[in-house]
Protein backbone atom coordinates (compact mmCIF):
# COMPACT_ATOMS: atom_id res chain seq x y z
CA UNK A 1 0.00 0.00 0.00
CA UNK A 2 1.36 3.65 -1.06
CA UNK A 3 -0.59 5.59 1.67
CA UNK A 4 -2.05 4.29 4.08
CA UNK A 5 -4.70 7.31 4.85
CA UNK A 6 -5.59 9.85 2.08
CA UNK A 7 -7.68 13.27 2.22
CA UNK A 8 -9.25 14.39 -0.96
CA UNK A 9 -10.21 17.63 -1.08
CA UNK A 10 -12.62 17.88 -3.46
CA UNK A 11 -14.68 14.55 -3.97
CA UNK A 12 -15.87 15.49 -8.02
CA UNK A 13 -15.41 13.69 -11.13
CA UNK A 14 -11.80 13.56 -10.93
CA UNK A 15 -11.12 13.65 -6.93
CA UNK A 16 -13.34 10.64 -6.48
CA UNK A 17 -12.38 8.48 -9.42
CA UNK A 18 -8.94 8.38 -7.99
CA UNK A 19 -10.16 7.82 -4.70
CA UNK A 20 -12.21 4.52 -6.23
CA UNK A 21 -9.55 3.60 -8.30
CA UNK A 22 -6.33 4.01 -5.81
CA UNK A 23 -8.72 2.13 -3.47
CA UNK A 24 -10.03 -0.93 -5.93
CA UNK A 25 -5.83 -1.15 -6.59
CA UNK A 26 -4.78 -1.26 -3.59
CA UNK A 27 -2.85 1.13 -3.18
CA UNK A 28 -4.88 3.63 -0.27
CA UNK A 29 -6.17 2.79 2.57
CA UNK A 30 -8.79 5.39 4.76
CA UNK A 31 -10.23 8.69 2.46
CA UNK A 32 -11.32 11.42 4.04
CA UNK A 33 -13.20 13.45 1.83
CA UNK A 34 -13.68 17.29 2.46
CA UNK A 35 -15.74 19.31 0.78
CA UNK A 36 -18.54 22.47 0.89
CA UNK A 37 -21.66 20.62 -0.47
CA UNK A 38 -23.71 18.06 2.02
CA UNK A 39 -25.17 16.09 -0.91
CA UNK A 40 -22.41 15.36 -3.01
CA UNK A 41 -20.26 14.49 0.64
CA UNK A 42 -23.09 12.20 1.18
CA UNK A 43 -22.81 10.75 -2.74
CA UNK A 44 -19.24 10.10 -2.43
CA UNK A 45 -19.90 8.46 1.33
CA UNK A 46 -22.90 5.87 -0.65
CA UNK A 47 -20.56 5.24 -3.34
CA UNK A 48 -17.99 3.83 -1.19
CA UNK A 49 -14.85 6.59 -2.45
CA UNK A 50 -14.41 7.41 0.98
CA UNK A 51 -14.78 6.52 4.57
CA UNK A 52 -15.94 9.89 6.33
CA UNK A 53 -16.15 13.59 5.07
CA UNK A 54 -16.03 17.00 7.08
CA UNK A 55 -16.35 20.30 5.19
CA UNK A 56 -13.32 21.73 7.72
CA UNK A 57 -9.72 21.56 6.93
CA UNK A 58 -8.67 21.26 10.35
CA UNK A 59 -10.38 17.69 10.79
CA UNK A 60 -8.88 16.20 8.21
CA UNK A 61 -6.49 14.97 11.26
CA UNK A 62 -2.85 12.86 10.34
CA UNK A 63 -2.49 11.84 6.67
CA UNK A 64 -0.14 10.41 3.91
CA UNK A 65 -1.20 12.46 1.25
CA UNK A 66 -3.20 15.12 0.42
CA UNK A 67 -4.98 15.49 -3.58
CA UNK A 68 -6.26 19.12 -4.03
CA UNK A 69 -8.91 18.13 -6.83
CA UNK A 70 -10.28 21.80 -7.12
CA UNK A 71 -10.57 24.83 -8.91
CA UNK A 72 -6.80 26.13 -9.83
CA UNK A 73 -7.17 29.17 -8.26
CA UNK A 74 -8.27 28.04 -5.07
CA UNK A 75 -5.27 25.59 -4.84
CA UNK A 76 -3.12 27.81 -3.15
CA UNK A 77 -5.32 29.27 -0.81
CA UNK A 78 -6.03 25.89 0.54
CA UNK A 79 -2.55 24.73 0.73
CA UNK A 80 -2.07 27.82 2.83
CA UNK A 81 -4.60 27.02 4.72
CA UNK A 82 -3.47 23.34 5.11
CA UNK A 83 0.77 24.28 6.00
CA UNK A 84 -0.08 25.04 9.93
CA UNK A 85 -2.31 21.79 10.61
CA UNK A 86 -0.69 18.74 8.23
CA UNK A 87 1.98 16.67 9.67
CA UNK A 88 6.17 16.74 8.32
CA UNK A 89 6.41 14.07 6.19
CA UNK A 90 2.60 14.28 4.33
CA UNK A 91 2.47 14.43 0.60
CA UNK A 92 0.57 17.14 -1.40
CA UNK A 93 -0.31 16.71 -4.99
CA UNK A 94 -2.93 18.27 -7.08
CA UNK A 95 -5.29 17.39 -10.67
CA UNK A 96 -5.11 20.52 -12.58
CA UNK A 97 -4.86 21.68 -15.51
CA UNK A 98 -2.74 24.10 -15.25
CA UNK A 99 0.71 23.64 -13.68
CA UNK A 100 3.11 26.40 -13.29
CA UNK A 101 0.89 28.75 -11.23
CA UNK A 102 -0.39 25.74 -9.31
CA UNK A 103 3.31 24.49 -8.11
CA UNK A 104 4.31 27.78 -7.36
CA UNK A 105 1.74 28.82 -5.22
CA UNK A 106 1.60 25.72 -3.34
CA UNK A 107 5.65 25.05 -3.27
CA UNK A 108 5.54 28.35 -1.28
CA UNK A 109 2.98 28.08 0.99
CA UNK A 110 3.47 24.60 2.20
CA UNK A 111 6.31 23.63 4.77
CA UNK A 112 9.48 22.27 3.22
CA UNK A 113 8.98 19.04 4.99
CA UNK A 114 5.73 18.60 3.18
CA UNK A 115 6.68 17.97 -0.15
CA UNK A 116 4.07 18.84 -3.36
CA UNK A 117 4.20 16.93 -6.76
CA UNK A 118 2.40 18.60 -9.16
CA UNK A 119 0.11 16.20 -11.46
CA UNK A 120 -2.54 16.24 -14.17
CA UNK A 121 -4.98 13.67 -15.04
CA UNK A 122 -5.60 14.16 -18.44
CA UNK A 123 -8.84 12.54 -18.32
CA UNK A 124 -12.44 13.16 -17.83
CA UNK A 125 -16.07 14.57 -19.09
CA UNK A 126 -18.60 17.77 -18.94
CA UNK A 127 -20.21 15.86 -15.93
CA UNK A 128 -19.58 17.16 -12.76
CA UNK A 129 -19.92 15.33 -8.58
CA UNK A 130 -18.89 12.27 -7.30
CA UNK A 131 -21.58 10.99 -8.66
CA UNK A 132 -19.87 11.33 -11.88
CA UNK A 133 -16.79 9.71 -10.90
CA UNK A 134 -15.94 6.23 -12.48
CA UNK A 135 -13.12 3.90 -11.00
CA UNK A 136 -12.02 3.15 -14.61
CA UNK A 137 -11.66 6.80 -15.72
CA UNK A 138 -7.72 6.41 -16.17
CA UNK A 139 -7.24 3.30 -17.66
CA UNK A 140 -5.25 3.96 -21.00
CA UNK A 141 -4.78 7.83 -20.05
CA UNK A 142 -2.09 10.25 -19.58
CA UNK A 143 -0.97 11.86 -16.72
CA UNK A 144 1.90 14.43 -16.40
CA UNK A 145 3.70 14.59 -13.54
CA UNK A 146 5.71 17.69 -12.91
CA UNK A 147 8.15 17.36 -10.44
CA UNK A 148 10.76 20.49 -9.60
CA UNK A 149 14.58 20.37 -9.18
CA UNK A 150 13.71 20.34 -5.27
CA UNK A 151 10.67 17.83 -5.13
CA UNK A 152 12.31 14.81 -2.98
CA UNK A 153 12.57 11.64 -5.23
CA UNK A 154 10.75 9.07 -2.94
CA UNK A 155 7.75 11.55 -3.18
CA UNK A 156 7.55 11.83 -6.90
CA UNK A 157 8.23 8.39 -6.77
CA UNK A 158 5.24 7.59 -4.75
CA UNK A 159 3.10 9.63 -7.20
CA UNK A 160 4.03 8.33 -10.42
CA UNK A 161 3.22 4.81 -8.83
CA UNK A 162 -0.01 6.03 -7.44
CA UNK A 163 -1.41 7.11 -11.31
CA UNK A 164 0.56 3.91 -13.21
CA UNK A 165 -1.22 1.81 -10.60
CA UNK A 166 -4.73 3.05 -11.51
CA UNK A 167 -3.88 2.80 -15.18
CA UNK A 168 -2.85 5.50 -16.37
CA UNK A 169 0.76 6.20 -18.88
CA UNK A 170 2.58 8.98 -16.92
CA UNK A 171 5.06 11.46 -18.64
CA UNK A 172 6.81 13.90 -16.76
CA UNK A 173 7.52 17.82 -17.79
CA UNK A 174 8.35 20.88 -16.58
CA UNK A 175 5.27 22.55 -15.36
CA UNK A 176 5.77 25.63 -18.22
CA UNK A 177 6.23 23.12 -20.86
CA UNK A 178 2.90 21.02 -19.71
CA UNK A 179 1.33 24.71 -19.74
CA UNK A 180 2.70 25.46 -23.19
CA UNK A 181 1.25 21.80 -24.61
CA UNK A 182 -2.08 21.76 -22.74
CA UNK A 183 -3.03 25.66 -23.97
CA UNK A 184 -2.81 23.99 -27.03
CA UNK A 185 -4.05 19.89 -26.59
CA UNK A 186 -6.84 20.96 -24.27
CA UNK A 187 -7.34 25.09 -23.37
CA UNK A 188 -7.92 26.31 -27.05
CA UNK A 189 -10.48 23.57 -27.71
CA UNK A 190 -12.23 24.61 -24.84
CA UNK A 191 -11.85 28.04 -25.34
CA UNK A 192 -13.66 27.72 -29.31
CA UNK A 193 -16.39 25.31 -27.42
CA UNK A 194 -17.64 28.00 -25.51
CA UNK A 195 -17.31 31.01 -27.82
CA UNK A 196 -19.15 28.81 -30.82
CA UNK A 197 -21.93 28.28 -27.71
CA UNK A 198 -22.08 31.99 -26.59
CA UNK A 199 -22.12 33.28 -30.47
CA UNK A 200 -25.11 30.75 -31.58
CA UNK A 201 -27.14 32.54 -28.82
CA UNK A 202 -27.64 35.69 -30.96
CA UNK A 203 -27.36 33.22 -34.14
CA UNK A 204 -31.55 33.28 -34.46
CA UNK A 205 -33.69 30.05 -34.43
CA UNK A 206 -31.03 27.89 -35.70
CA UNK A 207 -31.07 25.32 -32.61
CA UNK A 208 -33.74 22.97 -33.69
CA UNK A 209 -31.52 22.00 -36.71
CA UNK A 210 -28.73 21.25 -34.82
CA UNK A 211 -26.83 17.84 -35.48
CA UNK A 212 -24.30 15.71 -34.45
CA UNK A 213 -21.67 17.79 -35.13
CA UNK A 214 -22.60 20.68 -33.29
CA UNK A 215 -23.44 18.59 -30.48
CA UNK A 216 -20.08 17.23 -30.44
CA UNK A 217 -17.91 20.80 -30.72
CA UNK A 218 -20.17 22.37 -27.88
CA UNK A 219 -20.06 19.49 -25.46
CA UNK A 220 -16.81 21.01 -23.89
CA UNK A 221 -18.78 24.36 -23.10
CA UNK A 222 -20.58 21.97 -20.83
CA UNK A 223 -17.81 21.66 -18.41
CA UNK A 224 -17.63 23.56 -14.70
CA UNK A 225 -17.59 27.30 -14.75
CA UNK A 226 -15.31 28.22 -11.94
CA UNK A 227 -13.01 25.30 -13.23
CA UNK A 228 -12.50 26.62 -17.00
CA UNK A 229 -12.44 30.12 -15.36
CA UNK A 230 -9.35 29.16 -13.14
CA UNK A 231 -7.86 27.79 -15.93
CA UNK A 232 -8.24 30.22 -18.91
CA UNK A 233 -6.73 32.85 -15.75
CA UNK A 234 -4.31 30.12 -14.61
CA UNK A 235 -2.96 29.44 -17.92
CA UNK A 236 -3.54 33.03 -19.90
CA UNK A 237 -0.15 33.53 -21.29
CA UNK A 238 -0.28 30.20 -23.11
CA UNK A 239 -4.04 30.39 -24.01
CA UNK A 240 -3.71 33.55 -25.45
CA UNK A 241 -0.96 32.46 -27.60
CA UNK A 242 -2.90 29.85 -28.84
CA UNK A 243 -5.83 32.03 -29.49
CA UNK A 244 -3.28 34.28 -31.58
CA UNK A 245 -1.95 31.62 -33.66
CA UNK A 246 -5.93 30.08 -34.19
CA UNK A 247 -6.67 33.20 -35.12
CA UNK A 248 -4.32 33.67 -37.88
CA UNK A 249 -5.21 29.89 -38.75
CA UNK A 250 -8.91 30.83 -39.12
CA UNK A 251 -8.30 34.05 -41.26
CA UNK A 252 -6.44 31.96 -43.97
CA UNK A 253 -9.04 29.63 -44.39
CA UNK A 254 -11.51 33.23 -44.13
CA UNK A 255 -9.20 34.58 -46.90
CA UNK A 256 -9.48 31.17 -49.17
CA UNK A 257 -13.21 31.15 -48.93
CA UNK A 258 -13.78 35.11 -49.80
CA UNK A 259 -11.60 34.61 -52.51
CA UNK A 260 -13.55 31.93 -54.11
CA UNK A 261 -9.76 29.99 -54.17
CA UNK A 262 -10.73 26.31 -53.86
CA UNK A 263 -7.10 25.49 -54.46
CA UNK A 264 -6.32 27.28 -51.38
CA UNK A 265 -9.65 25.84 -49.41
CA UNK A 266 -8.20 22.07 -50.55
CA UNK A 267 -4.97 22.25 -49.08
CA UNK A 268 -6.12 23.84 -45.52
CA UNK A 269 -8.32 20.97 -45.64
CA UNK A 270 -5.75 18.66 -46.81
CA UNK A 271 -3.66 19.81 -43.90
CA UNK A 272 -6.13 19.85 -41.38
CA UNK A 273 -7.45 16.07 -42.00
CA UNK A 274 -3.74 14.72 -42.20
CA UNK A 275 -3.74 16.22 -38.38
CA UNK A 276 -6.92 14.61 -37.50
CA UNK A 277 -5.23 11.47 -38.71
CA UNK A 278 -2.15 11.61 -36.50
CA UNK A 279 -4.67 12.95 -33.37
CA UNK A 280 -6.61 9.82 -33.45
CA UNK A 281 -3.57 7.28 -34.63
CA UNK A 282 -1.44 8.59 -31.33
CA UNK A 283 -4.00 8.85 -29.44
Amino acid sequence: MLFDRVAVIGVGLIGGSLALAARRAGLIGEVVGVGRGASNLADARALGMVDRTTSDLGEIGPVDLVVLAVPVRTTGEIARSLAASIEPGTVVTDVGSVKQWVVEECTEALPASCPFVGAHPIAGSERTGAAAACADLFEDSVCVVTPVDATPPPARDAIIELWRGVGARVHEMTPSDHDRALAWTSHLGHVLSYALAHALAGAGDVLPLAGPSLREITRMAGGSTPMWRDIFLSNDRAVLATIDEFSSSLGDLRAAIEGGDAAAVDALLDHALATRRRIVEDS
